[in-house]
């Protein structure tokens, strides 16, 4: 027993020098409060207040997925509303607000829904003209940093044939007016310099920009401001637009006939449409017909068009005290070939109809419509004017603006800048 009684004598002097280590205190605190903390068992208050969140973050992880789901079907069903299939839009339309009742007023459409925006409409670039410098310069600043001999661009892949990198500058914006073309196509400029670094530079050069504002307005673009650079007057400065053509569609009821037997009147519903299209070199063709645009746009393409009904002429922007941008212009039809003088012979008349030449000057308002910039015409003016070769007399019909005279809506069409037939 004394040997015993002195081990425990021994064992506890011994634990009692080891646990006057300051470390191994802490630590053996802090094990302590571990193996309290778990063996303690959990209130009910507590395990309720865990259920209850694990509750409410599976409910909203399945809300957010069946909104996700509901999002989907509601824009197929809008898809499919556009391309004319309504039986199906609908089906579509009823699956995504039996998921979400509220579901059309939960998604955002702030996307555009045209899907050949992706290099962004430049007329809607709501971007300030310094962070755009501030950009410009920092580009700038990049490529110089990397190189002493600074590239447009570098491949990102080792590549054995030539990388377009290798042209000189002056060759590459060359092909960069190549892409502008004559048409102005200043929206295929935009989305190429989202390519790199080196093509946002290039497309930010201001001989390009300067060079479509002198195509447009002429001899009144000789001042840049209250600009402040080429671009920005382009982008802010009223204009029509050139790729693309302006629409008014017409319709009405008119009054038919009484039958015979005196129980009904007909009664008739007249539609039809008149076309406006700008060329950048000042000329405009008009065109009024009751083919839809369908048909009628591809045959707008160029100002050589074969259609009988079709106006030819040029047109001018005026800049009113009032601020506001008119378009005037004065359009006729197409001189005919002269017939040969055997025709002349075999229908030749004592008193032959004086010969007279019709055409038409029509004034309109440019403004806006909605995001869509200079895209709407508003009638102000039209008339006809008949000169008379003999006597040289002019003879002015005024028409009256009634609601006849619907306004111009543009409408972009690709295929009016898909090729290029000479540089800018």
């Amino acid at each position: 027993m004394a040997e015993e009684n002195a081990n425990i004598g021994g064992t506890s002097e011994d634990e009692d020098e080891s646990t006057d280590d300051p470390n191994l205190q802490l630590e053996l605190s802090a094990f302590r409060a571990q193996w309290m903390s778990e063996l303690k068992p959990s209130s009910g208050a507590s395990g309720m207040s865990h259920r209850l969140l694990r509750a409410k973050s599976v409910r909203k992880t399945q809300e957010i997925a069946r909104e996700e789901k509901a999002t989907e079907l509601f824009l197929r069903a809008v898809q499919e509303e556009q391309n004319g299939a309504v039986y199906e839009a609908i089906k579509f339309y009823r699956l995504a607000m039996q998921l979400v009742p509220d579901i059309e007023f939960k998604i955002n459409y702030s996307r555009p829904p045209d899907a050949d925006r992706v290099g962004g409409n430049y007329m809607d670039d709501n971007i300030a003209d310094g962070e755009i410098e501030d950009l410009l310069a920092y580009f700038e600043q990049q490529l110089t940093l990397e190189s002493s001999f600074p590239k447009i661009c570098t491949p990102e892949f080792e590549m054995t044939q030539m990388h377009i990198s290798a042209l000189p500058r002056e060759i590459l914006m060359y092909i960069f007016r190549w892409v502008v073309s004559s048409d102005l196509d200043m929206r295929a400029l935009e989305q190429l310099s989202l390519v790199c670094r080196g093509f946002y530079i290039c497309a930010r050069d201001p001989e390009i920009w300067r060079s479509a504002c002198l195509r447009v307005w002429g001899r009144n673009c000789t001042k840049l401001l209250p600009f402040k650079s080429w671009r920005e007057m382009f982008l802010q400065r009223p204009r029509v637009r050139f790729d693309g053509v302006y629409i008014s569609k017409t319709s009405y009821i008119r009054q038919g006939e009484e039958s015979l037997d005196g129980f009904y009147r007909a009664w008739h519903h007249v539609e039809y449409y008149r076309y406006l299209r700008f060329f950048p070199d000042g000329h405009v063709l008009m065109l009024t017909t009751p083919e839809d645009p369908l048909s009628v746009i591809p045959r707008l393409r160029t100002r050589n068009t074969r259609m009988e009904s079709a106006l030819l002429g040029h047109f001018r922007l005026s800049h009113e005290t009032d601020n506001q941008t008119k378009v005037f212009a004065v359009v006729c039809k197409k001189k005919e070939e002269k017939a040969t003088d055997f025709q002349k012979n075999r229908f030749c008349r004592r008193n032959p109809a004086s010969e007279a030449e019709h055409s038409f000057h029509v004034g309109l308002h440019l403004s806006s419509r909605g995001r869509q910039s200079f895209s709407k015409l508003v009638w102000i003016h039209h008339s006809c004017h008949i000169t008379y070769k003999l006597t040289g007399e002019t003879v002015i019909t005024t028409f009256d603006l009634d609601k006849m005279y619907s306004p111009f809506f543009f409408a972009r069409v690709k295929s009016y800048t898909a090729f290029s037939e000479q540089p800018l």
